[in-house]
């Protein structure tokens, strides 16, 4: 439907500029200047008076967990586990979401660092349960994964989720997400 490989989307959070990859006039890679990412408490919301939540710990559902919080202009809690594969998020997804330490409720990633370029991840997301891929959520791993030492700055990070993988690029100035583009439904509106 678009002719250029650079272009510009509105979205609920912002402009985001796009770059296209194509093979044959269809677009196969896209990948999205998601902005910067904030770290500010006040600023995602998280409700603990410090300048970055960043590995701290936090009592949720009467249990400890070290988490990181980051806004990609929606409210992210990363949360560091070895096994997220046999991880009862159903049982816990509700007790982080619903959580006062987060006044407009939180969508919450479970990562496991593989190495300092791999991540993988599972993610609640607010108002919506376990989904199996989220954009905002991956970009938010990677920054939690650089912030508390598991991977690089300035480097792809590969982001395992359920449905496929994705890459985020932390900077100093902002999140890159890249990721494979493909045609899974089609429909028409009348207008």
């Amino acid at each position: 439907m678009v002719k250029k490989l650079d272009m510009n989307i509105e979205t609920l959070s912002g402009i985001r500029a796009l770059k296209l990859t194509t093979k044959n006039h269809v677009v196969t890679r896209v990948q999205v200047d998601m902005g910067k990412a904030e770290l500010d408490p006040k600023q995602i919301p998280v409700d603990l008076d410090m300048d970055q939540v960043i590995d701290q710990d936090v009592t949720i559902g009467g249990r400890v967990y070290p988490i990181t919080c980051v806004s990609m202009g929606n409210p992210h809690c990363v949360v560091f586990f070895d096994d997220i594969d046999h991880l009862d998020l159903a049982a816990i997804g509700d007790t982080f979401e619903y959580s006062p330490l987060f006044p407009d409720r939180v969508n919450t990633e479970f990562v496991k660092p593989i190495d300092e370029h791999t991540i993988k991840m599972r993610v609640w997301e607010r108002g919506s349960g376990e989904t199996l891929a989220c954009g905002t959520g991956a970009c938010a791993a990677a920054v939690a994964s650089v912030l508390n030492g598991y991977c690089k700055k300035g480097k792809d990070i590969r982001v395992i989720l359920p449905c496929g993988d994705l890459t985020v690029n932390y900077t100093d100035e902002t999140v890159y997400l890249s990721g494979g583009a493909e045609k899974v439904f089609e429909g028409t509106v009348e207008i």
